[in-house]
């Protein structure tokens, strides 16, 4: 993985939220290509329950004051960066205050599920895309992790589908059998159309359950990595009847060679 350049884009990453699959390996990922001498930069969202002070966000006014076009609507777009402690991993964060300045990330304080959720989504992903674009950083391997950060593999496709700095960028998705109930707003397809994907690329979120987004998620990515130990089974049989090179999940203890393997032998 010498120089190989690795995006990480993640709805959580550990130490900012607590230990959870995901957030667990959108930072054990990045420290293994780190330590084979891989250039990484990883994304989250800036959720209001991360403590700026104690985690020590800094704002970078270059990359920052850019407005998002979502669903009609002008939406600032402000980049902080940060430092995990004893690792040569600099994060950075998207944050919106009407879309993540909340205490929590996915649900308010009595478990409801927030109804914005799929434009927080759609904000996330696009202000990655922005951002790097402003980096002018050109990723060989884009790494996706968690619900949250799901568009990103079809914005990427059908959306900046043009754009010269991802030409040759491979998207990988991992998929977790950390989802939601229910469904993301009922009218995510029309907000989707808005930025003109067309609607035959987004057919299965006339129902956005967590299922049929991380479906549109593999679609538009060029492998798969099986996250958990169980994912949902629909998801198992649509991974094989894709033809797409598919990892099986692998624990926290022995994924390593097995990531960096798959990655320059079916990714690259």
């Amino acid at each position: 993985m010498k120089d190989k350049r690795v995006l990480y884009v993640s709805s959580e990453v550990i130490p900012y939220l607590p230990e959870t699959e995901i957030s667990s390996m959108s930072f054990e990922a990045p420290r293994a290509v780190n330590s084979k001498d891989g250039q990484i930069r990883i994304f989250m969202p800036r959720y209001g329950n991360i403590n700026e002070r104690r985690h020590q966000l800094h704002e970078v006014i270059r990359l920052s004051g850019m407005n998002l076009v979502i669903n009609d609507l002008d939406m600032p777009l402000i980049i902080k960066v940060a430092s995990i402690p004893k690792e040569r991993m600099q994060v950075y964060f998207i944050e919106n205050d009407d879309y993540f300045k909340r205490k929590a990330t996915y649900a308010d304080e009595d478990g409801i599920f927030y109804p914005d959720n799929d434009e927080r989504g759609i904000f996330f992903a696009k202000g990655v895309i922005e951002t790097v674009k402003k980096l002018n950083w050109s990723p060989d391997i884009i790494h996706v992790h968690g619900w949250l950060a799901s568009f990103l593999p079809l914005y990427l496709k059908k959306y900046y589908g043009n754009e010269p700095l991802f030409e040759n960028s491979k998207i990988v998705t991992s998929i977790y059998n950390q989802g939601f109930t229910g469904t993301l707003d009922k009218d995510v397809n029309i907000k989707l159309m808005y930025d003109g994907i067309e609607e035959e690329d987004i057919v299965e979120l006339k129902d956005p359950s967590y299922v049929n987004l991380m479906k549109i998620a593999i679609k538009n990515s060029d492998a798969v990595i099986i996250g958990s130990s169980e994912i949902p089974s629909q998801l198992e049989t649509f991974l094989k009847e894709i033809d797409k090179p598919v990892l099986k999940f692998h624990n926290k203890e022995e994924f390593q060679e097995a990531y960096i393997d798959f990655y320059n032998t079916k990714v690259l």
